[in-house]
């Protein structure tokens, strides 16, 4: 091939190699990184509430502050140009009430057990300010699968997509693919990162 051919199909191939299935563009690929200084410290991973996860979230909450890192793990998690994460478990629901009394000077509650029970894992996506990249899904892969989620809904340039525990077991990595119609960011979570999951 002369140069100039040899140029076009390197491009050409360069071109389809950047596209995935549907015609959108692969975009970032990031890993997620857990966020430092949360205390007290938690390396079980997202998990049912117990009552060992209760009281640490209850722990947690009391700490006050204006952004605890055991209340607002998930900040920054996939850090990326297009979408912002933010996660709501039952340790987070737990922490959250107890952290928002305490910073406004109210008694502590006694967040309700039986609704912690009943709290699965949500994941929101909203788009990051400046953004041009629509969102359209996100996708959870275990091992190399597609985690369905139990529940979702659209919200305006984003949504809320939630799961059952399983997928974010600390016991290998997840991914987490936020689908926009211009680009795909992939986050890998590698287990360590997971098990500080709350």
């Amino acid at each position: 091939m002369t140069g100039l051919g040899s140029r076009r199909a390197s491009t050409l191939l360069l071109t389809l190699l950047t596209i995935a299935p549907g015609g959108v563009t692969l975009g970032a690929q990031v890993t997620a990184t857990a966020r430092p200084g949360a205390v007290p410290p938690w390396d079980r991973g997202i998990k049912a509430i117990d009552s060992e996860s209760y009281y640490a979230a209850m722990d947690c909450g009391k700490r006050g502050g204006a952004d605890p890192a055991c209340v607002f793990w998930d900040t920054g998690l996939c850090k990326n140009a297009d979408f912002e994460l933010a996660f709501y478990t039952p340790y987070k629901m737990v922490a959250y009430e107890v952290w928002n009394a305490v910073r406004r000077k109210q008694p502590v509650p006694t967040p309700s057990y039986p609704e912690a029970q009943r709290t699965r894992v949500t994941i929101g996506v909203t788009p990051v300010r400046g953004s041009k990249n629509v969102f359209s899904e996100l996708v959870l892969k275990r091992g190399g699968k597609v985690v369905t989620a139990v529940a979702r809904a659209n919200e305006p340039g984003g949504g809320k997509f939630t799961f059952d525990y399983a997928p974010f077991a600390p016991t290998g990595p997840l991914t987490i693919e936020i689908v926009g119609k211009a680009k795909t960011i992939a986050c890998t979570v590698p287990p360590d990162v997971l098990a500080s999951f709350r």
